[in-house]
């Protein structure tokens, strides 16, 4: 369970993950030790999963993105769900309702790596037809959420 302390926490660590216990202490006029263990229990619960840098994955290489729907045989779904989510080139995948099963976003350094990915998908056991978008432009590509209201 998060509390309002909890939340302040999470929105200044949004904002800048490489603040020290101490700038956020200081932030939230509470002891260190108190940010120290708020934390520590967030991330034994798993409400913090980690803190990884916002990258510019064009400038990275990777400008291709591609949103792909994929229809699947319905005992295979969650198998896989589990093999794309192993594969380095998904940055999403979401098991959804709809027309299709399962929704991937994926990242790419061009279209022959895409091909490549797409062809993989469509050799998976259980995978029956994907539907591949291509991103022509990322207009916001972020996964901070703003926990309060101000």
């Amino acid at each position: 369970m998060v509390d309002e302390l909890d939340v302040r926490i999470l929105s200044l660590l949004q904002e800048n993950a490489r603040l020290s216990y101490r700038e956020i202490a200081r932030e939230l006029d509470v002891a260190v030790g108190t940010v120290y263990n708020r934390i520590r229990r967030m991330e034994e619960e798993g409400i913090l999963r980690g803190f990884a840098p916002v990258l510019d994955y064009e400038k990275l290489g990777f400008g291709l993105t591609a949103v792909i729907g994929i229809k699947a045989q319905g005992r295979k779904i969650t198998e896989i769900e589990r093999e794309i989510a192993r594969n380095d080139r998904a940055v999403v995948v979401y098991d959804i309702t709809g027309e299709f099963d399962i929704l991937v976003v994926a990242k790419f350094r061009d279209r022959a790596d895409m091909n490549r990915f797409v062809k993989w998908l469509l050799s998976l056991e259980g995978v029956e037809k994907t539907n591949t978008s291509v991103a022509m432009q990322v207009v916001k590509e972020d996964w901070r959420l703003k926990l309060t209201e101000d």
